[in-house]
Protein backbone atom coordinates (compact mmCIF):
# COMPACT_ATOMS: atom_id res chain seq x y z
CA UNK A 1 0.00 0.00 0.00
CA UNK A 2 0.89 3.61 -0.81
CA UNK A 3 2.20 5.51 2.35
CA UNK A 4 1.51 9.42 2.27
CA UNK A 5 4.95 9.98 1.87
CA UNK A 6 4.67 7.91 -1.87
CA UNK A 7 1.67 10.09 -2.80
CA UNK A 8 3.10 13.19 -1.95
CA UNK A 9 5.65 12.04 -4.54
CA UNK A 10 3.19 10.87 -7.10
CA UNK A 11 1.37 13.91 -6.75
CA UNK A 12 4.65 16.33 -7.60
CA UNK A 13 5.42 14.38 -10.44
CA UNK A 14 4.99 17.05 -13.16
CA UNK A 15 4.88 14.21 -16.43
CA UNK A 16 3.17 10.96 -17.29
CA UNK A 17 6.01 9.33 -18.00
CA UNK A 18 8.82 10.76 -14.60
CA UNK A 19 8.99 8.06 -12.42
CA UNK A 20 8.35 7.48 -9.25
CA UNK A 21 11.40 6.22 -6.87
CA UNK A 22 10.36 5.07 -3.30
CA UNK A 23 12.90 5.30 -0.45
CA UNK A 24 12.60 1.97 1.43
CA UNK A 25 11.51 -0.35 -1.61
CA UNK A 26 13.24 1.38 -4.51
CA UNK A 27 10.76 0.60 -6.78
CA UNK A 28 9.52 2.51 -10.15
CA UNK A 29 5.93 2.73 -10.53
CA UNK A 30 4.51 5.18 -13.35
CA UNK A 31 1.22 6.25 -13.85
CA UNK A 32 0.17 3.92 -16.61
CA UNK A 33 1.21 1.15 -14.50
CA UNK A 34 -0.68 2.36 -11.70
CA UNK A 35 -3.73 2.46 -14.04
CA UNK A 36 -3.84 -0.94 -15.26
CA UNK A 37 -2.02 -2.79 -12.68
CA UNK A 38 -3.26 -1.29 -9.36
CA UNK A 39 -4.93 -3.98 -6.78
CA UNK A 40 -6.88 -0.06 -5.10
CA UNK A 41 -6.87 2.59 -7.71
CA UNK A 42 -7.60 4.81 -4.91
CA UNK A 43 -3.93 4.79 -3.66
CA UNK A 44 -3.03 6.66 -6.59
CA UNK A 45 -4.62 9.97 -6.46
CA UNK A 46 -3.42 11.11 -10.08
CA UNK A 47 -5.42 8.17 -11.20
CA UNK A 48 -7.99 7.60 -8.57
CA UNK A 49 -10.62 8.91 -10.73
CA UNK A 50 -9.92 7.67 -13.75
CA UNK A 51 -11.66 4.02 -12.03
CA UNK A 52 -14.64 2.94 -14.36
CA UNK A 53 -18.31 3.34 -12.88
CA UNK A 54 -21.38 1.15 -13.03
CA UNK A 55 -24.81 2.73 -12.34
CA UNK A 56 -28.21 0.96 -12.47
CA UNK A 57 -31.37 2.81 -12.60
CA UNK A 58 -34.82 1.26 -11.94
CA UNK A 59 -36.47 2.26 -14.66
CA UNK A 60 -35.81 4.23 -18.37
CA UNK A 61 -35.01 7.47 -16.81
CA UNK A 62 -31.98 8.67 -13.89
CA UNK A 63 -34.84 9.44 -11.29
CA UNK A 64 -34.32 6.44 -9.46
CA UNK A 65 -30.66 4.90 -8.65
CA UNK A 66 -30.42 1.43 -7.51
CA UNK A 67 -26.85 0.64 -7.43
CA UNK A 68 -23.49 2.91 -7.87
CA UNK A 69 -20.84 1.24 -8.14
CA UNK A 70 -17.02 2.26 -8.60
CA UNK A 71 -14.30 0.08 -9.69
CA UNK A 72 -10.93 -0.41 -7.31
CA UNK A 73 -8.76 -2.31 -9.52
CA UNK A 74 -6.47 -1.06 -12.14
CA UNK A 75 -7.56 -1.99 -16.17
CA UNK A 76 -5.62 -4.70 -16.89
CA UNK A 77 -6.15 -6.72 -13.38
CA UNK A 78 -10.02 -5.44 -13.35
CA UNK A 79 -11.64 -5.97 -16.14
CA UNK A 80 -12.90 -9.61 -16.34
CA UNK A 81 -14.88 -8.43 -12.68
CA UNK A 82 -15.66 -5.50 -14.41
CA UNK A 83 -17.25 -6.88 -17.68
CA UNK A 84 -18.82 -9.86 -15.51
CA UNK A 85 -20.12 -7.56 -12.54
CA UNK A 86 -22.15 -5.19 -15.77
CA UNK A 87 -23.78 -8.91 -17.40
CA UNK A 88 -24.95 -9.53 -13.84
CA UNK A 89 -26.72 -6.09 -13.53
CA UNK A 90 -27.97 -6.37 -16.93
CA UNK A 91 -32.35 -7.10 -17.23
CA UNK A 92 -33.28 -10.25 -19.02
CA UNK A 93 -35.72 -10.82 -21.59
CA UNK A 94 -37.42 -13.40 -22.51
CA UNK A 95 -37.06 -15.37 -25.49
CA UNK A 96 -39.14 -17.95 -27.57
CA UNK A 97 -36.18 -20.40 -29.01
CA UNK A 98 -37.29 -23.76 -30.34
CA UNK A 99 -40.82 -23.83 -28.83
CA UNK A 100 -39.33 -23.48 -25.93
CA UNK A 101 -38.95 -20.14 -23.31
CA UNK A 102 -35.13 -18.82 -22.52
CA UNK A 103 -34.14 -16.04 -20.19
CA UNK A 104 -31.43 -13.82 -22.08
CA UNK A 105 -29.45 -10.57 -21.23
CA UNK A 106 -30.59 -7.47 -22.84
CA UNK A 107 -27.37 -6.79 -24.69
CA UNK A 108 -24.98 -9.81 -25.59
CA UNK A 109 -21.60 -9.92 -23.81
CA UNK A 110 -19.48 -9.70 -26.39
CA UNK A 111 -21.07 -6.29 -27.00
CA UNK A 112 -20.58 -4.95 -23.76
CA UNK A 113 -16.80 -6.12 -23.88
CA UNK A 114 -15.90 -4.46 -26.99
CA UNK A 115 -18.02 -0.74 -25.49
CA UNK A 116 -15.85 -1.22 -22.53
CA UNK A 117 -12.47 -1.93 -23.47
CA UNK A 118 -13.01 0.97 -25.95
CA UNK A 119 -14.22 3.43 -23.35
CA UNK A 120 -11.16 2.81 -21.32
CA UNK A 121 -8.79 2.74 -23.95
CA UNK A 122 -9.92 6.30 -25.71
CA UNK A 123 -10.54 8.41 -22.77
CA UNK A 124 -9.47 11.50 -22.83
CA UNK A 125 -7.21 11.68 -19.68
CA UNK A 126 -6.67 15.43 -19.70
CA UNK A 127 -10.04 16.33 -18.28
CA UNK A 128 -9.86 15.69 -14.41
CA UNK A 129 -12.82 14.37 -11.84
CA UNK A 130 -14.28 12.37 -14.81
CA UNK A 131 -14.03 8.07 -15.87
CA UNK A 132 -15.55 6.01 -18.00
CA UNK A 133 -19.38 5.18 -17.34
CA UNK A 134 -21.74 2.32 -17.58
CA UNK A 135 -25.43 3.09 -16.99
CA UNK A 136 -27.82 0.80 -17.10
CA UNK A 137 -31.72 1.30 -17.54
CA UNK A 138 -34.60 -1.03 -18.13
CA UNK A 139 -34.60 -0.79 -21.43
CA UNK A 140 -31.33 0.45 -22.82
CA UNK A 141 -27.44 0.40 -21.64
CA UNK A 142 -25.30 3.74 -22.13
CA UNK A 143 -21.47 3.56 -22.18
CA UNK A 144 -19.75 6.44 -22.31
CA UNK A 145 -16.01 8.19 -21.84
CA UNK A 146 -14.69 11.54 -21.52
CA UNK A 147 -13.27 13.04 -24.62
CA UNK A 148 -15.07 14.21 -27.88
CA UNK A 149 -14.10 11.71 -30.69
CA UNK A 150 -11.27 11.99 -32.41
CA UNK A 151 -13.00 9.86 -35.39
CA UNK A 152 -16.17 11.25 -37.14
CA UNK A 153 -19.03 8.88 -35.65
CA UNK A 154 -20.22 7.81 -39.06
CA UNK A 155 -16.73 6.42 -39.79
CA UNK A 156 -16.70 4.51 -36.46
CA UNK A 157 -16.76 1.23 -38.53
CA UNK A 158 -14.18 1.60 -40.84
CA UNK A 159 -11.97 4.30 -39.04
CA UNK A 160 -9.23 3.88 -35.90
CA UNK A 161 -7.36 6.47 -34.09
CA UNK A 162 -6.48 6.26 -30.65
CA UNK A 163 -6.20 8.87 -28.21
CA UNK A 164 -3.93 6.71 -25.71
CA UNK A 165 -1.37 4.41 -27.91
CA UNK A 166 0.95 3.27 -25.03
CA UNK A 167 -2.35 2.58 -23.30
CA UNK A 168 -3.75 0.95 -26.10
CA UNK A 169 -0.83 -1.31 -27.16
CA UNK A 170 -0.32 -2.66 -23.63
CA UNK A 171 -4.08 -3.56 -23.42
CA UNK A 172 -3.30 -5.52 -26.27
CA UNK A 173 -0.39 -7.60 -25.58
CA UNK A 174 -3.23 -7.97 -22.23
CA UNK A 175 -5.31 -9.70 -24.76
CA UNK A 176 -8.08 -6.88 -23.65
CA UNK A 177 -8.16 -5.07 -26.36
CA UNK A 178 -7.09 -5.70 -30.77
CA UNK A 179 -5.66 -2.45 -31.91
CA UNK A 180 -7.17 -3.47 -35.20
CA UNK A 181 -9.99 -1.30 -35.71
CA UNK A 182 -11.93 -4.21 -35.11
CA UNK A 183 -14.29 -3.54 -32.22
CA UNK A 184 -17.46 -1.41 -33.46
CA UNK A 185 -17.43 -3.86 -36.59
CA UNK A 186 -17.82 -6.99 -34.05
CA UNK A 187 -19.93 -4.43 -32.22
CA UNK A 188 -22.31 -3.75 -35.20
CA UNK A 189 -22.59 -7.38 -36.44
CA UNK A 190 -23.25 -8.66 -32.68
CA UNK A 191 -26.44 -6.31 -32.90
CA UNK A 192 -27.00 -7.56 -36.50
CA UNK A 193 -27.11 -11.16 -35.81
CA UNK A 194 -29.06 -10.48 -32.37
CA UNK A 195 -31.50 -8.85 -34.08
CA UNK A 196 -31.16 -6.06 -31.86
CA UNK A 197 -31.38 -1.87 -33.40
CA UNK A 198 -28.53 -0.47 -34.65
CA UNK A 199 -25.93 1.04 -31.46
CA UNK A 200 -26.68 4.66 -31.08
CA UNK A 201 -23.21 6.37 -30.98
CA UNK A 202 -23.25 10.06 -29.59
CA UNK A 203 -20.43 12.98 -29.51
CA UNK A 204 -21.58 15.11 -26.82
CA UNK A 205 -20.01 18.09 -25.23
CA UNK A 206 -16.65 16.85 -24.22
CA UNK A 207 -17.68 12.91 -23.75
CA UNK A 208 -18.58 10.00 -26.49
CA UNK A 209 -21.43 7.62 -25.70
CA UNK A 210 -22.95 5.13 -27.05
CA UNK A 211 -26.51 3.77 -26.45
CA UNK A 212 -27.31 -0.34 -26.46
CA UNK A 213 -31.40 -1.32 -26.97
CA UNK A 214 -32.56 -4.66 -26.21
CA UNK A 215 -34.37 -6.30 -28.62
CA UNK A 216 -37.03 -4.66 -30.41
CA UNK A 217 -39.55 -5.82 -33.61
CA UNK A 218 -38.62 -4.33 -36.87
CA UNK A 219 -42.73 -2.60 -36.85
CA UNK A 220 -41.30 -0.80 -33.22
CA UNK A 221 -38.36 0.70 -34.78
CA UNK A 222 -38.87 4.43 -35.67
CA UNK A 223 -37.67 5.78 -39.02
CA UNK A 224 -34.66 7.30 -36.79
CA UNK A 225 -33.25 3.57 -35.67
CA UNK A 226 -34.21 2.09 -39.62
CA UNK A 227 -31.89 4.36 -41.10
CA UNK A 228 -28.93 3.97 -38.48
CA UNK A 229 -29.42 -0.06 -39.21
CA UNK A 230 -29.18 0.62 -42.62
CA UNK A 231 -26.61 2.94 -42.78
CA UNK A 232 -24.50 0.98 -40.62
CA UNK A 233 -25.16 -2.24 -42.70
CA UNK A 234 -23.82 -0.98 -45.67
CA UNK A 235 -20.52 0.31 -44.06
CA UNK A 236 -20.15 -3.32 -42.82
CA UNK A 237 -20.67 -4.94 -45.70
CA UNK A 238 -18.35 -2.14 -46.96
CA UNK A 239 -15.45 -3.44 -44.74
CA UNK A 240 -15.97 -7.22 -45.03
CA UNK A 241 -15.57 -6.33 -48.99
CA UNK A 242 -19.09 -6.60 -49.87
CA UNK A 243 -22.11 -4.40 -50.86
CA UNK A 244 -25.44 -3.89 -49.17
CA UNK A 245 -28.61 -4.69 -51.25
CA UNK A 246 -32.15 -5.29 -50.94
CA UNK A 247 -32.04 -8.50 -49.69
CA UNK A 248 -29.11 -8.44 -47.43
CA UNK A 249 -31.07 -5.29 -45.46
CA UNK A 250 -34.00 -7.76 -45.42
CA UNK A 251 -31.81 -10.22 -43.67
CA UNK A 252 -30.35 -7.68 -41.40
CA UNK A 253 -34.02 -6.62 -40.26
CA UNK A 254 -35.19 -10.31 -39.94
CA UNK A 255 -38.13 -9.42 -43.58
CA UNK A 256 -39.29 -11.85 -45.95
CA UNK A 257 -39.36 -11.41 -49.83
CA UNK A 258 -42.89 -10.23 -49.32
CA UNK A 259 -41.25 -7.15 -47.50
CA UNK A 260 -38.86 -6.09 -50.48
CA UNK A 261 -40.90 -2.65 -50.87
CA UNK A 262 -40.42 -1.89 -47.42
CA UNK A 263 -36.98 -2.50 -47.21
CA UNK A 264 -36.48 -0.29 -50.91
CA UNK A 265 -37.96 2.52 -48.45
CA UNK A 266 -35.83 2.16 -45.71
CA UNK A 267 -32.71 2.80 -48.18
CA UNK A 268 -34.49 5.79 -49.93
CA UNK A 269 -34.97 7.75 -46.27
CA UNK A 270 -30.85 6.14 -45.55
CA UNK A 271 -30.08 8.04 -49.26
CA UNK A 272 -32.06 10.77 -48.36
CA UNK A 273 -30.25 11.17 -44.78
CA UNK A 274 -26.77 11.39 -46.97
CA UNK A 275 -25.77 7.97 -45.56
CA UNK A 276 -25.70 5.46 -48.22
CA UNK A 277 -25.65 5.85 -52.06
CA UNK A 278 -25.93 3.80 -55.36
CA UNK A 279 -23.25 2.08 -56.56
CA UNK A 280 -22.93 3.22 -59.83
CA UNK A 281 -20.48 0.63 -61.24
CA UNK A 282 -23.87 -1.37 -61.17
CA UNK A 283 -25.72 0.83 -64.07
CA UNK A 284 -29.25 1.61 -63.08
CA UNK A 285 -30.57 -1.88 -62.86
CA UNK A 286 -33.53 -1.75 -59.88
CA UNK A 287 -32.95 -5.90 -59.70
CA UNK A 288 -29.12 -5.80 -59.49
CA UNK A 289 -28.88 -2.08 -57.51
CA UNK A 290 -26.28 -2.13 -54.78
CA UNK A 291 -25.20 0.39 -52.03
CA UNK A 292 -22.21 2.36 -50.19
CA UNK A 293 -21.82 3.93 -47.41
CA UNK A 294 -21.46 7.86 -48.84
CA UNK A 295 -17.95 8.37 -48.01
CA UNK A 296 -16.46 4.84 -50.29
Amino acid sequence: MTTPEQIDIWRQSPSEHQRLEFKEAKNTIRRIGALLLARRLEDFLDVSRKAPRVVVYSGVSKLETRLDQTGSRGYAVGFQRLIHFVMTQLPQNEVIEDALRKEVKLVPDVVIRELIANALIHQDFRQTGVSAMVEIYSDRVEISNPGEPLVPIERFIDGYQSRNERLAGLMRRMGICEEKSSGIDRVVEAAEVYQLPAPDFRSDFQRTSVVLYGPRPFEEMDRSDRVRACYQHCALKWVMSKRMTNQSLRERFHLGEDKAAIASQVIAATIEAGLVKPDESVGGSRKFARYLPFWA
